[in-house]
């Protein structure tokens, strides 16, 4: 059997796991609900939301994690006592196969857009104009390069590879943010931006729609569901109050969701102002892929000779984001190969990040057909139902005994705690009862 690794310290994991939860969507994803959803009244609603239903799940996965120390199949298996967790878990460990297939895409094309800045600031501008058209070329290269970083991460085992670049990576990530905030709020347009998002026009605060997609948001950009926290939580050692670090963990998500609106919607009015169409047809704004790959690539081309450098700082960032979640992705299937197979870590990493790159390709080749499909199947249906099904083994199943033992492995007090009077009660009833809610409104 090989060895199980584990977080060398308390900052590791929780730049781990905040790595994990921070992605494209809170960087892309967050600024744009912001705007199309009653600004500074959606950021309320959503911090609220974030720790009503993501904190909650997330701490779900984090004890059932720690208290079976496995890959997600058995850690389900050993909850639930039966067939039905394990299938749970191969379904997680299929759902996250499947995310990484389509996002190691987008990280390709993140990774394309950062040389892209470097090679127009060389003069290459051929060479430049074909990093950021679309190509069957340009894709399956880009892919491939990022797919190779996140093995080249993964490979390495979770303290010599996952806790040494996420400590590493995280840091870079905060600081090149605040910098390009520091740039764009000395631009004209940038305090209109600024408005948009910090003034809350409240009459929209509890709009069922706007309350769906800070339900939405807040549980995605935690990547829960599909193990990554799960896997994490079996790699802390069991002397750490866990509902700290989860809090931890959340906070640092939530906070560069945050940031990232500060940085993004005035960004976009800055944008305005030098001549650059930021609204849709339907008096929206722009959003997501649009927001990234079109208007903003546009307001650097208006911001002259400086414009080169900002446009590499924030597509690096993007790479950050993009790179800090899939290691956590790769982590599922591989930790199962690893435990179950009894193969080498080398191995097992080269041999999923094969299969999965081998998916990654089947979607560039049919590009129109399934990269929407994919996305669909995981993000919209899949992802929702594997987090109802946690809430229910935690809730339901698994014994309260067992969890209050955990518990008080790293806190021997927990029995008097907060956490404990409010949380076995809440993940039992009011988690799937939001779930669903969620599931069917999206439908």
């Amino acid at each position: 059997m090989a060895t199980r690794g584990e977080f060398s310290s308390r900052i590791g994991f929780i730049l781990a796991a905040s790595g994990s939860a921070v992605g494209l969507g809170n960087i892309w994803g967050f600024p744009t609900q912001v705007a199309s959803n009653g600004g500074a009244a959606f950021v309320i609603m959503y911090l609220i939301l974030a720790f009503l239903l993501a904190y909650p799940v997330l701490m779900a996965e984090l004890l059932i994690g720690r208290a079976t120390k496995s890959n997600v199949v058995d850690a389900l298996g050993q909850v639930s006592r039966g067939l039905s967790g394990r299938v749970v878990g191969a379904w997680g460990i299929m759902t996250v196969s499947l995310i990484l297939a389509f996002y190691s895409i987008v990280g390709g094309w993140m990774l394309s857009h950062t040389v892209e800045a470097l090679v127009n600031l060389a003069g290459f501008e051929h060479l430049a104009q074909w990093l950021i058209s679309f190509s069957l070329e340009r894709n399956l290269l880009f892919c491939a390069v990022f797919m190779a970083l996140t093995v080249g991460i993964v490979s390495g085992g979770v303290v010599d590879g996952i806790e040494r670049w996420s400590v590493r990576l995280m840091p870079t990530l905060f600081v090149i943010m605040i910098m390009l905030f520091a740039y764009v709020m000395t631009q004209q347009g940038a305090m209109d931006g600024l408005k948009v998002y910090l003034l809350p026009d409240f009459s929209q605060a509890l709009n069922p729609d706007l309350l769906i997609s800070a339900m939405g948001q807040a549980f995605f950009s935690m990547s829960l569901g599909v193990g990554t926290m799960l896997i994490y939580g079996s790699y802390v050692s069991h002397s750490e109050n866990l509902p700290r670090l989860g809090a931890a963990v959340s906070l640092v998500d939530i906070g560069v969701a945050v940031l990232a609106g500060l940085l993004i919607i005035p960004a976009m009015y800055v944008a305005l102002h030098n001549g650059v169409q930021i609204f849709g047809e339907n008096g929206q704004l722009l959003s997501e892929d649009t927001l990234i790959f079109t208007v903003l690539p546009s307001l650097f081309t208006t911001m002259g000779a400086v414009g080169g450098v900002v446009a590499f700082a924030f597509f690096l960032l993007m790479s950050i984001a993009a790179l800090t979640s899939s290691i956590s992705m790769l982590e599922v299937p591989v930790s199962y190969v690893v435990e179950k197979r009894n193969l080498n870590r080398h191995k097992a990493v080269w041999l999923i990040a094969a299969i999965i790159f081998a998916l990654s390709c089947l979607i560039i080749v049919n590009f129109d057909t399934l990269f929407g499909l994919v996305i669909a199947l995981t993000t919209r249906y899949s992802q929702p139902l594997l987090g109802l099904m946690l809430c229910i083994f935690a809730g339901w199943i698994w014994h309260r005994n067992e969890i209050l033992k955990e518990l008080k492995s790293g806190d021997k007090l927990a029995e008097q705690g907060i956490f404990w009077r409010i949380w076995p009660w809440y993940v039992k009833f009011v988690c799937p009862l939001i779930i669903a809610l969620m599931f069917y409104r999206s439908l």
